[in-house]
């Protein structure tokens, strides 16, 4: 994995009137996220929070095709290779970003256009003001990498209406921007050609009343239509017993789900209903990154995550051999281990809020 430092234009820290605006600017990458631009990000906002010439931050990516494409996924396939040093101190750091923009004392926009994965996902969803567009594709994709989703999507899919979130994460399927408002991943609509005018707004005017004003109705939400088979199917005890009544409920996008789930990593799968699950019951953001970390170094070390990159990314056959290659032959044992404590290597960000009252 890439060493810390990052191309100076990675990630374009501007201020205009009473805006702070951070441009991810990797457009060749799809603003991938790497440790360099987390860490600009971050010390952009701690700046920031103390210049009360800065009333708002604003969050969008360069290029057109979206805010962010997750992280530098093929970087740390490399760095796994090699022990996974880089990787554990990247998302060490990305997911105290993902908290800090949570618990950020100022408002934070962010314009979800175009495509949002992964890491996007962090870095946006958490944000005060959500903004989602026409062109909005968001996801957690990791499923399909035989990986976990992370950076707090876990506390986001898992408080998602019903069974939505569950859908959204075995499947690793992206979702429209009228969806997201939907699963409360986002707040506002907007035309994606009226993105600029929001921003020249943002520098002179109160952020609520900025995105209040250009907010429009969002389209029908196509989940929401199907939540009477998603949550009939998602509420099974067990990612084979969900599989089963998706391929039995006689409805074709239902089946279509099945084969989806079966096609990913059955460890990933039966790893990534457990952490939603475990997730839905725990209080705040801080306690699910906190066990999002536990299972992020495991999975580092697991087979899947390796060949899942090597099939989707590196050598592109798609073709990933699973280990085990059934959700039936995922041990239970090894399922309960991965979300067992660190100890002294705990990320804990739970434990730093002792004291104050954990928001919802």
């Amino acid at each position: 994995m890439e060493d810390p430092q990052m191309n100076d234009n990675d990630v374009l820290v501007q201020r205009t009137g009473h805006l702070g605006h951070l441009v991810l600017n990797r457009p060749q990458a799809m603003n991938a996220l790497n440790h360099g631009m987390v860490l600009a990000v971050a010390a952009a906002l701690d700046a920031w929070e103390k210049d009360d010439a800065v009333a708002t931050v604003l969050i969008s990516g360069a290029g057109g095709r979206g805010l962010c494409a997750g992280g530098d996924i093929v970087s740390i396939y490399h760095d796994a290779r090699t022990g996974g040093h880089q990787s554990e101190q990247f998302w060490r750091d990305e997911y105290h970003l993902n908290a800090r923009i949570k618990r950020y004392p100022k408002p934070v926009v962010a314009f979800m256009d175009g495509v949002v994965l992964g890491g996007g996902v962090g870095i946006s969803a958490h944000a005060s003001h959500r903004v989602v567009t026409e062109r909005s594709r968001i996801g957690m994709p990791e499923t399909g990498i035989g990986f976990v989703p992370d950076v707090g999507g876990t506390y986001l899919l898992s408080r998602a209406p019903g069974e939505l979130g569950t859908h959204a994460g075995l499947t690793g399927s992206m979702v429209s921007g009228a969806d997201a408002i939907a699963m409360g991943l986002a707040d506002y609509f907007l035309d994606s050609s009226l993105l600029p005018t929001l921003a020249a707004e943002l520098a002179e005017r109160n952020a609520s009343s900025a995105v209040a004003r250009h907010g429009q109705e969002p389209p029908e939400s196509a989940l929401i239509n199907a939540r009477d088979w998603i949550d009939a199917a998602y509420s099974a005890a067990d990612a084979g017993a969900i599989v089963k009544r998706l391929a039995g409920s006689g409805v074709p996008e239902a089946e279509k789900a099945a084969a989806t789930i079966l096609a990913k990593s059955p460890t990933a799968v039966t790893v990534t209903l457990e952490a939603l699950r475990r997730a839905r019951a725990l209080g705040s953001l801080e306690e699910v990154l906190d066990q999002e970390l536990r299972v992020s170094l495991r999975a580092l070390r697991w087979p899947d995550f390796a060949e899942g990159i090597r099939a989707q990314l590196v050598d592109k056959d798609r073709n990933p051999a699973w280990q085990p290659a059934a959700l039936a032959d995922v041990p239970a044992a090894v399922v309960e281990s991965i979300f067992e404590d660190l100890g002294p290597d705990e990320l804990g960000l739970a434990n730093a809020r002792n004291g104050s009252v954990a928001v919802q």
